[in-house]
């Protein structure tokens, strides 16, 4: 009776929120007066010591000339499998390197697309699009690789005791991101790219100016350019209808651990709790950034205008960071805050052990190290330190390999094969 009582006032405030959008007035927050009796997830155990063999071995410049290695059939269960859902421009690419490092670590049997390294988004994800379990395998342990997300047909492919994650941006940042990354690839945006004025106009204003002039929702490539979150999730991102507060619900229910970008350090340590991760193993690099040149301004009439086109997206967000804080006072306030502390601390002594310099432009690096490029967006990446031990130069590669290289590294140890083409 608790749970149906608080539930109708969770519909209640999201509603509430949404009339307010419409209105184009202040976006109230609204915070819930009792604890939900949902608990955090247990958290898996510690896992046995790793193989430093398997843990150091260092990445060649072609990733793709390494020989297939056995499994260590022995270690399963010491971690519960994980779907991440690897949502657009939201520093999924960094949380998705660090479930690499670990699937590799741990000889985990990764649920690849069947061909290149999304599961034919923009469609929702299906169990055929996975290739097949690998000789010697009894499951698939992790995916991670970009879909839209369908949970009937994931739970198809991932064992019942899987953890789900995935991780949510502010909207105003993810729209941004996501339209100056995406420009020449989504219809709607390209359109407004093609329509800028010769003064110079920033093509994400003249989008925002009449948006409905460029979107048409029947396009099939159209699914980022209004509330991107939203389609990535699965969700109804065209307008609210009455699914929503069921769907939310679902989407709750499913997932152990919503992380929040504003707050990833903290997201990580929970993280951490789930999966039973130490510090070096949460370490990262932000990866798939853009250079200053590429991210466009936004002005706060800009702003509102971003937020009003993608309302849905801001009930989401709204939606689940305050599922994030009611975690982090079960997992405690105290607690989280030094550890989030201890975090940063580890990471940055990671980072100065192994990054010579940063923020390098792509014509600079390598190409094992070159993220890919966009016509509208310029990706810089990593260089790592030299004069390392060939153990501290793998494990520095791994944590700054941009993710095409490392996916078809991971595809090739588990597969013994090239991808195949799209």
């Amino acid at each position: 009776m608790g749970l149906r009582w608080l539930w109708r006032h969770r519909v209640s405030a999201l509603l509430a929120v949404l009339l307010i959008f419409l209105l184009l007035t202040l976006l109230a927050t609204h915070s819930l007066q009792n604890n939900r009796s949902h608990q955090l997830r247990p958290t898996a155990d510690r896992r046995n010591q790793r193989r430093a063999a398997d843990k150091h071995t260092p990445i060649p410049h072609q990733p793709t000339k390494h020989t297939q290695t056995g499994r260590d059939e022995s270690r399963r269960g010491a971690q519960p499998p994980v779907v991440f859902l690897k949502t657009h421009r939201t520093g999924s690419s960094t949380v998705q390197n660090i479930l690499f490092r670990l699937g590799e670590r741990e000889s985990a049997t990764f649920a690849f697309p069947y061909r290149t390294y999304q599961f034919n988004y923009p469609e929702r994800f299906r169990a055929a699009f996975v290739d097949e379990l690998p000789e010697g395998s009894s499951q698939f342990d992790l995916l991670c690789s970009h879909m839209r997300l369908d949970l009937p047909q994931v739970r198809k492919v991932m064992p019942q005791n899987t953890v789900f994650i995935t991780l949510l941006r502010d909207p105003i940042e993810t729209f941004e991101s996501v339209f100056r990354y995406h420009t020449s690839t989504v219809p709607a945006f390209l359109r407004a790219h093609r329509a800028t004025t010769s003064e110079g106009k920033p093509a994400l204003k003249v989008f925002l100016d009449s948006p409905e002039t460029f979107w048409d929702p029947k396009e099939p490539g159209n699914g980022l350019a209004k509330n991107p979150m939203s389609f990535d999730m699965g969700l109804n991102y065209q307008k609210w209808n009455g699914s929503w507060p069921e769907d939310l619900a679902q989407l709750e229910e499913a997932f152990h651990l919503v992380m929040i970008a504003e707050h990833f350090d903290e997201s990580l340590v929970l993280l951490g709790a789930l999966l039973g991760l130490e510090h070096e193993d949460l370490a990262y690099l932000r990866l798939n950034t853009r250079a200053g040149n590429s991210v466009t301004e936004l002005d706060e009439n800009m702003r509102a205008k971003v937020r009003s086109w993608n309302v849905l997206d801001t009930l989401l967000y709204d939606f689940f960071v305050q599922v994030f804080w009611e975690k982090a006072a079960q997992f405690g306030m105290d607690r989280l805050k030094a550890e989030a502390a201890r975090l940063r601390e580890s990471t940055e002594n990671i980072r100065q052990k192994c990054v010579s310099r940063a923020a390098v432009p792509p014509a600079e690096l390598e190409d094992l190290l070159r993220p890919r490029q966009t016509e509208t967006a310029t990706i810089v990446g990593y260089e790592v330190r030299g004069n390392l031990s060939l153990q501290d130069q793998g494990f520095c590669v791994r944590m700054m390999l941009p993710e095409l290289q490392y996916h078809s590294h991971l595809y090739f140890k588990q597969y013994g094969r090239d991808m195949r083409a799209g």
